[in-house]
């Protein structure tokens, strides 16, 4: 019996040392509340980023294809919800005073930016900026312990394609991207819960379409030329414009759904704040713009951490 016992104790050790090295999917709690979330686990690998010379639709921005190495990762199964997302809005232990030092939350809205198309129970949480995405993470980073944050560019489109080089996710097929994503087709001009469509081979959901998804990256349209960019690349953001946003939203084209389209942030969706200067927290016109998170499996100190969220928030 002893023997037994000592096997399963030794089996249950191994089996929560996977687990804490990230070869799994896992669920995460937040903090003292009820509300869970699943990160998918991607393996490192290559892929080619960018679109072949002969993809329909193909824009210039998007090429040339080029192979890029990337390190294992953690991404969220779905898009961050309000149900998620309202957590920290409300949380009271967390100021809105304005300090890049410090986790913030971000101001009320003047008007309901949902505009009336659903928040809590597993809608995506929309209309924010770039700066109150990279808040949320680092906000969760402070209620979970883990390093959570927005995916590169690169990280992104490895997730989306899951192993394929076809024009979607699922293949070259546009009369089957209505089984998948959420777009002008089939979205009644509004985002729709999460996970109501069909995931991609890495059991990712709404990688494409319902809102689309900021990543980290500062827009380049001739990025992809450089030769610095095989390695984990990041195009790391020096102004506020233009920021990388990927996937398509609900008011989308089926152009704008594939997996190399890129889309690149615009002042115009800030253009009916009345406020002066603009709200660096919400886009009164970027009603389809969302995000997922990211957790890398690489290890970091606490100041590593500290130091990355400075830099990207310090823009």
């Amino acid at each position: 019996m002893k023997t037994c016992r000592a096997l399963l104790l030794l089996i249950l050790f191994h089996c929560n040392l996977i687990a804490q090295t990230g070869s799994d999917a896992y669920e995460e709690s937040i903090t003292g509340t009820t509300v869970k979330f699943k990160m998918v686990a991607i393996p490192a690998g290559k892929f080619s980023m960018g679109s072949p010379a002969t993809e329909k639709n193909r824009k210039a921005d998007e090429g040339p294809q080029h192979e890029v190495s990337l390190p294992a990762f953690w991404i969220g199964e779905h898009e961050v919800t309000y149900d998620e997302f309202l957590l920290f809005f409300n949380d009271d232990n967390t100021s809105r005073n304005s300090d890049v030092d410090a986790v913030t939350r971000p101001t009320p809205q003047y008007i309901d930016l949902s505009w009336g198309m659903g928040k809590q129970g597993g809608f995506p949480v929309n209309s924010m900026s770039h700066h109150t995405a990279m808040m949320y993470c680092r906000w969760l980073y402070k209620k979970t312990g883990h390093f959570y944050r927005l995916p590169s560019e690169a990280e992104w489109e490895y997730a989306c394609r899951a192993g394929t080089t076809t024009t979607y996710s699922y293949g070259d097929d546009e009369k089957l991207l209505k089984e998948y994503g959420w777009f002008s087709s089939n979205s009644k001009n509004k985002y729709q819960k999460v996970k109501q469509k069909k995931p991609n081979a890495w059991g990712l959901y709404d990688m494409v379409g319902n809102v689309a998804e900021w990543t980290l990256d500062q827009y380049d349209e001739k990025y992809y030329e450089r030769t610095d960019i095989a390695n984990n690349p990041v195009n790391v953001p020096e102004s506020r414009y233009y920021r990388v946003v990927r996937g398509g939203g609900y008011t989308d084209k089926p152009a704008m759904l594939r997996s190399a389209s890129r889309s690149a942030s615009e002042p115009s969706w800030n253009k009916r704040d009345p406020q002066i200067p603009k709200s660096k927290w919400w886009l009164t016109d970027g009603m389809s713009v969302g995000f997922r998170v990211v957790r890398p499996q690489q290890k970091f100190s606490a100041e590593e951490i500290e130091a990355f969220y400075q830099k990207y928030l310090g823009n």
